[in-house]
């Protein structure tokens, strides 16, 4: 039944995109406030609920904006909705998303990243004597389709994984916790407390970010077309999302959790609340350039020292004219 609301709902987004006399008159919502639909990459969480809690505490509002949250899931692709036109603004999981747009000269750019460090981890058991990443050369490694073509990139050209080492991840952590030989991918706020939860052990967890992955994650993506049609609406978009996690990380997360559970029934309260305390405890949020110009913050030098490893593994060109994928216009520089 969900999926049934959730295929309808971004049907009537992707009808009203469709129109010029709809989009005009869905360009102007409640009060006459700027919409921007903005669709995530998962179903409701934490990992998104600076932007809830935006919604819910009226930050956007109160910047002459009505943001429409479009749930995502395992049928939803960001990317896709952007370049249709059907969402006025999107997430950005990682950063080797908004480059494929540039390196396919799709015109949508990161214009903030909410958090500095991706939560990446690969995930081992904690009787192996692995104490460090590099001791997972060799091992057997449970990854996404998506993660070969992600951070895997990074783990071969920095130590040297090969891709015999690959298995097939589908989300479930039954073969990581038959073989106790098994790495698997996951969210430093997600799959160690579930599997922790599920089978009493604690597992070994190795953060990706803090071996030196340079990537950004759960970036605000739009359109070339909507930064050159209105940019204080954009400018007012990344503002509020910042305060709202703000709020959502050192205030009364409350307002937020209770519309990430309204959209994702299936999410429960001590899930939310661990993984609001990994992204505090983590700096996931709140780290490096963000703790001198705020949260949402970018730097050309992080945006060169990701594409620069990418693409001396063959991702992108060298020559590839990698700045298309972001603006630094709607952040506060970074201190020198």
């Amino acid at each position: 039944m969900k999926v049934l609301r959730l295929a309808a709902a971004l049907l009537a987004v992707l009808a009203c995109a469709c129109s010029p006399a709809k989009k005009e008159e869905a360009a102007k919502g409640a009060e006459g406030r700027t919409v921007i639909r903005f669709a995530t990459d998962w179903r409701a969480q934490a990992e998104q609920g600076g932007f809830y809690q935006a919604v819910a505490t009226g930050e956007y509002a109160k910047r002459g904006l009505d943001v429409q949250i479009v749930q995502g899931g395992p049928g939803v692709n960001v990317p896709q909705l952007l370049a249709s036109g059907a969402v006025e603004a999107g997430m950005g999981s990682n950063s080797f998303i908004v480059m494929n747009l540039a390196k396919e000269q799709i015109p949508v750019k990161a214009v903030a990243a909410m958090m500095q460090k991706d939560p990446q981890v690969l995930i081992a058991h904690p009787d192996q004597g692995l104490e460090k990443i590099a001791d997972l050369k060799g091992r057997p490694i449970l990854l996404s389709d998506a993660s070969v073509t992600a951070f895997w990139v990074w783990l071969r050209s920095k130590y040297g994984f090969t891709d015999d080492q690959i298995r097939k991840y589908t989300f479930n952590a039954a073969p990581f916790l038959a073989d106790k030989r098994v790495v698997q991918q996951g969210y430093v706020t997600s799959e160690p407390y579930t599997i922790e939860k599920q089978a009493g052990l604690k597992p070994k967890v190795f953060l990706l970010a803090d071996e030196g992955y340079p990537g950004y994650a759960t970036m605000v993506l739009v359109p070339d077309s909507l930064i050159a049609k209105n940019p204080a609406a954009v400018k007012a978009f990344v503002e509020a999302s910042a305060a709202g996690w703000k709020s959502y990380l050192h205030g009364d997360a409350a307002p937020g959790d209770a519309l990430i559970r309204k959209d994702n029934p299936e999410m429960t309260q001590d899930v939310l609340d661990q993984a609001r305390e990994k992204l505090k405890a983590y700096g996931i949020v709140e780290s490096g350039d963000a703790q001198t110009a705020g949260i949402g913050v970018m730097t050309d030098a992080r945006w060169a020292e990701f594409f620069n490893v990418a693409s001396a593994q063959g991702v992108y060109p060298k020559d590839m004219d990698y700045k298309r994928a972001y603006t630094l216009q709607f952040v506060a520089p970074a201190a020198k």
